[in-house]
């Protein structure tokens, strides 16, 4: 193909990966509402010959983490392999808008970036998907194993009426993913430069220390839930847990919040509630993690007149999805359209590709940059948009043209 030919084909992703952003971006789909972002990747993806299924999960009735969510299932295909497009519709809150330089629900273009919330986190992602998946299908109907998208509006939530739902149907099916690309933004200086091939686990727990409430300068009628905590707060914090290993950072604890007190300065409280999170690599478990910890604190609580108890949510366990076929796939892409080396990293946060790596799927996570993802003035450079289109379909090209 000609340099010429090149560009005219760039511009064309450019535009549509545009436009269907800006149109997503309009939508004001703070969790868990859609707002009916869904019903435009739904009729776009129907023209594109893919069957289309809504999957409701929640209370209509409800709200907050119990309210009713709406996924999209999309699939082209019925054989293998199974390439999925996974990503999230919904978006955070904007904060003061009023400290937005544009309104965060009016996408504008500025300084070569597109403007507004979820314009990183992640609706251009979607767009590029959408528009990959149009132009790849156009070029070759007759390609290959499948092509589906898992979209949810429970991402940025309590995520337990979207992706993990989704998947348990499709398990219940037998329905199996091969491949998984989760657009969320995964580029740091350039689009490109990293991506996610896995993600630590994600353990959580509220404790609470009960002693009994009293006069400060009576501390003998009384027993101080804080005072008997600092020690073991203090080991828990410094405890080495694990070295990590050649793809994740060692294991971490943060505390994220301490909560005492009646509000006077003169009582001894009842009660402290201390709120801390592990990020684990595959070197250690959940069960290793909360094994210790009970043993720290069971040798500080021995002889306390306090007691203490804990409360575990595991949000993920850690994965990995090794160099093989679907990494190779992304970096070879990458390298075509931006000329870029790509690196592979686990770090930050959680995704919804900790509920789809277990069913034994290969995931990847791969987007725009992540500067100011959750922030006032969420943006995205203009000139990556058609680019990550093109890597999308690139993608597509490696994993269904040679099978």
């Amino acid at each position: 193909m000609s340099d010429v030919n090149k560009n005219i084909f760039s511009q064309t992703h450019q535009q549509a990966t545009l436009a269907l952003s800006i149109a997503l971006l309009e939508r004001p789909s703070v969790t868990p509402d859609d707002d009916g972002c869904q019903d435009i990747l739904s009729e776009r993806l129907t023209q594109a010959g893919f069957a289309c299924e809504f999957m409701y999960y929640g209370d209509r009735q409800a709200k907050g983490e119990h309210a009713e969510v709406k996924n999209l299932w999309a699939r082209r295909g019925t054989a293998d392999p199974v390439i999925c497009f996974a990503g999230h519709t919904d978006v955070v809150p904007t904060g003061a808008e009023k400290n937005w330089t544009y309104p965060p629900f009016t996408p504008t273009i500025a300084d070569g970036y597109l403007w507004a919330r979820g314009a990183a986190d992640m609706k251009t992602g979607i767009a590029a998907f959408t528009v990959a998946a149009e132009r790849f299908v156009q070029n070759h109907p007759e390609h290959n194993g499948s092509i589906a998208f898992l979209i949810t509006s429970d991402e940025e939530g309590p995520s337990i009426n979207g992706t993990v739902k989704v998947i348990e149907t499709l398990e219940a099916r037998q329905e199996k993913i091969t491949y998984c690309l989760v657009g969320e933004p995964s580029s740091t200086d350039t689009l490109g430069d990293i991506i996610k091939n896995g993600r630590r686990g994600s353990l959580g727990a509220v404790l609470t220390v009960t002693g009994k409430q009293g006069h400060v300068a009576y501390p003998h009628l009384a027993s101080n839930p804080i005072h008997a905590a600092m020690s073991a707060l203090a080991e828990l914090t410094a405890a080495t847990w694990d070295n990590g290993n050649d793809y994740f950072p060692a294991t971490s604890l943060q505390i994220s919040n301490i909560k005492s007190g009646t509000g006077a300065t003169n009582v001894i409280p009842e009660t402290l509630a201390v709120v801390f999170n592990f990020r684990f690599s595959t070197e250690t478990t959940e069960d290793e993690l909360k094994a210790k910890t009970h043993a720290i604190f069971d040798k500080y609580f021995a002889d306390s007149k306090a007691k203490y108890d804990i409360h575990w949510k595991l949000s993920g366990q850690p994965f990995l999805t090794p160099e093989g076929k679907l990494v190779s796939a992304c970096q070879q892409a990458i390298k075509s359209v931006t000329g870029t080396d790509t690196t592979l990293s686990t770090s930050g946060g959680t995704s919804d590709g900790r509920f789809i790596a277990p069913t034994s799927a290969q995931v990847v996570e791969l987007g725009v940059r992540n500067a100011t993802i959750h922030q006032v003035d969420e943006k995205v450079e203009i000139d990556d948009l058609g680019k990550l289109a093109q890597i999308y379909e690139g993608i597509l090209e490696s994993l269904l043209l040679d099978e």
